[in-house]
């Protein structure tokens, strides 16, 4: 099993990336999304449930308004309370003020399923933040669907609010995916650890400078989408 200095280190890496990172673009407007929706809820005794909830990257931003946090996840981990599919959790209807379930929706076998179990187990009013991919290479064979605005929308519709904020703009998607095949796909092998530690840093600080010159809305590229869903 993974020790939970290693977990935290990756949930550390996820929430504040490395310039060396591909995604750093895309993990830096999730974390400032995040941040603001999360500063948005109301309570301070708040329950949380983290659905693949191994590493709990976004944990922190809740600092001291945590009166119980469960993580459920398919892989043990030593920050994983319950294993179980997410489609299917043991847990008790109206428990929750709060689900949060980032760059999970893509392995589940039945995206409506865990919406409507999410749904099942916050309370009148709860809140759950969400994180799903709209552009990435396969990463595995249980890696299974794609998000666009329209089908999160379609899949939330049973919350009576809903909002969705991209994770940066086309250009940056771009960018970003152009990072991730640099690393991956490089050939030999080796190349993709050079260019991780030169063109990637280069090209995330370029796309950041153009992130605040150009101020660009489309959408249509965007990598990822957040959204929030309000019981």
């Amino acid at each position: 099993m993974e020790t939970l200095d290693a977990v935290k280190r990756e949930g550390k890496d996820r929430l504040c990336p490395s310039l060396t990172n591909p995604n750093w673009l895309i993990l830096r407007w999730r974390r400032e999304i995040f941040k603001a929706w999360l500063a948005a809820i109301p309570g301070t005794n708040l329950r949380v449930l983290d659905i693949g909830g191994r590493i709990q990257p976004y944990r922190p931003l809740l600092e001291s308004r945590i009166a119980r946090y469960i993580a459920i996840d398919v892989r043990r981990s030593p920050l994983v309370d319950v294993v179980a599919l997410a489609e299917r959790i043991p847990l008790s209807d109206a428990e929750f003020d709060l689900v949060i379930c980032s760059q999970v929706l893509e392995y589940i076998q039945d995206p409506a399923a865990l919406i409507a179990e999410v749904h099942r187990i916050l309370k009148p009013g709860g809140s759950l933040l969400l994180s799903a991919p709209a552009v990435f290479p396969r990463d595995s064979d249980e890696d299974l669907w794609r998000f666009s605005p329209a089908s999160l929308r379609l899949l939330l519709r049973g919350f009576s609010y809903v909002a969705i904020a991209p994770e940066g703009s086309s250009l940056t998607g771009f960018v970003r995916t152009a990072s991730v095949c640099l690393v991956r796909f490089a050939k030999p092998a080796f190349l993709g650890k050079v260019f991780r530690f030169t063109l990637v840093p280069a090209m995330n600080v370029v796309m950041r400078a153009l992130e605040l010159i150009l101020a660009t809305e489309n959408d249509q590229f965007t990598a990822n989408f957040s959204a929030i869903a309000t019981k």
